[in-house]
């Protein structure tokens, strides 16, 4: 996928397609489970840590952050963080 629509020869974790319009946030997440499995034992995360982190970050281009430059990178990490902490956070009240 990455050589045939990205020209990228390399692997990723995730592939977004977006195709939203301003009235509607619409798209394709590609995600790579073995990738994200190599990047959680790279990261010593939990590997559903990483998959959610993965999947926000694939959201977080469908609603229009870039991450190719290095300001980029930074915005889209913490706004990763932010959306990991609000799931989590989210989940666990509703647990109780």
């Amino acid at each position: 996928m990455n050589r045939s629509y990205l020209s990228h020869d390399y692997f990723t974790d995730i592939i977004t397609f977006d195709y939203s319009d301003k009235q509607q946030l619409s798209g394709e997440l590609f995600i790579s489970i073995d990738r994200v499995k190599e990047n959680a034992n790279d990261r010593k995360l939990q590997f559903e840590d990483e998959l959610l982190r993965v999947i926000a970050h694939g959201v977080l281009h469908l609603m229009g952050f870039k991450d190719k430059s290095k300001k980029d990178l930074i915005n889209m990490r913490k706004a990763e963080d932010s959306a990991l902490q609000l799931f989590k956070s989210t989940f666990t009240q509703n647990l109780d």
